[in-house]
């Protein structure tokens, strides 16, 4: 994953555009990762972890019924953008496991990306421990931005 982000962060870089996240399942991964690479500070800005529902209605103003869902991802990313200002966002919301979360298995997992004009997310269907889709959500969430901005 050390690739990616840096490749992202590349890519951030020449385009003179800055990123932030919200996360939920990730609990504070997808912030380690973009913050991992050096001069990650030119593109990254920051994040927000809201595990909690409450948090993510009130810090990012999710008013989605379900938070195992697309519309949830995509409320986050809009939310954190707005919030800290950035550029592009990016969110994780789902089931790391091991139980059900709102009828949803563990792997269900959903990643929001928040642009200049546009949002939207993408499922994930994941398989593995706590750990393994935590991680695969991130590297899916890295994936999906520089998808974006390496042919923006």
């Amino acid at each position: 994953m050390d690739d990616a982000g840096a490749a992202l962060h590349a890519a951030l870089d020449a385009r003179g555009e800055t990123v932030g996240c919200a996360e939920s399942l990730t609990g504070g991964e997808l912030a380690s990762l973009l913050s991992a690479t050096p001069g990650a500070s030119r593109t990254f800005v920051g994040g927000v972890v809201t595990y909690a529902t409450e948090l993510k209605r009130r810090l990012l103003g999710v008013t989605a019924t379900q938070v195992v869902s697309a519309e949830c991802a995509v409320q986050m990313a809009v939310g954190v953008r707005e919030l800290l200002g950035v550029d592009w966002a990016l969110s994780t919301t789902g089931v790391a496991g091991p139980d059900l979360q709102e009828g949803q298995p563990a792997g269900t997992v959903f990643v929001g990306l928040a642009g200049p004009g546009s949002a939207r997310s993408v499922r994930l269907a994941l398989d593995g421990d706590r750990s393994a889709v935590r991680a695969a959500a991130c590297a899916g969430a890295l994936d999906l931005l520089l998808a974006e901005v390496s042919d923006g």
